[in-house]
């Protein structure tokens, strides 16, 4: 499953892989649109039949991750609502013992994440994560998001890893991809996501539900 003797680097997503996604999609399907038509007076469906074409067309940009632009988009304080539900935030089952564990290994955890670092500080706030992490980059910080392939090219500027010996965890399919083009050789999904939807199927990538499946 995982050479760890291979490994020297792990690249970490954080929503949806060391983070439960269920705030997230709390938050984008229900806490935000219900404070969108309340206070416009809309009922729900209106609501739904304006944002979801406005979530749609940016899916997998840059914007489609910034609480600035959906803030200035939807004339809301997208900070200012995340924070009133961010006790959602959790980790996942067994990420601190993961996180333990590659540490007490010598093996060098990144988190790199599309998070806008208004919502990253939110969560780090609430997680203390970057306690467990070497480093910590945003993809608002690189200028791309990781759906892009520059990314890769502008996090090794940053960290200097090398593909052949580097570990890329996340749930995002279309991040994995881009990664394995740029030459990422390490490539794991995650099946669940959100503990409250069902398994997404990975294709061809090699999925796990748990940091347990790929820990000696």
């Amino acid at each position: 499953m995982v050479n760890w003797h291979n490994i020297s680097t792990v690249l970490l997503d954080m929503d949806g892989t060391l983070l439960d996604l269920h705030f997230d999609n709390y938050f984008w399907q229900e806490y935000l649109p219900a404070n969108y038509a309340h206070r416009r007076g809309l009922d729900w469906l209106t609501t739904q039949r304006i944002l979801i074409p406005k979530f749609q067309k940016l899916a997998g940009s840059l914007n489609w991750y910034c609480v600035d632009f959906w803030s200035k988009e939807l004339n809301l304080d997208v900070e200012t609502l995340k924070r009133e539900v961010a006790h959602r935030i959790c980790f996942k089952p067994t990420t601190l013992k993961f996180l333990g564990w590659l540490k007490n290994h010598g093996k060098r955890s990144v988190l790199v994440t599309n998070a806008h670092p208004k919502s990253l500080n939110i969560k780090l706030e609430h997680t203390h994560l970057d306690l467990y992490l070497d480093n910590i980059i945003s993809a608002h910080d690189l200028g791309t998001p990781k759906e892009n392939i520059n990314f890769w090219s502008e996090l090794q500027k940053t960290e200097s890893f090398n593909p052949a010996s580097t570990l890329l965890i996340d749930d995002n399919l279309s991040a994995l991809k881009t990664a394995q083009q740029y030459g990422i050789t390490h490539l794991i999904a995650i099946l669940n996501p959100c503990s409250k939807t069902p398994h997404q199927t990975t294709n061809d990538f090699f999925g796990i539900t748990d940091f347990d499946d790929i820990m000696p």
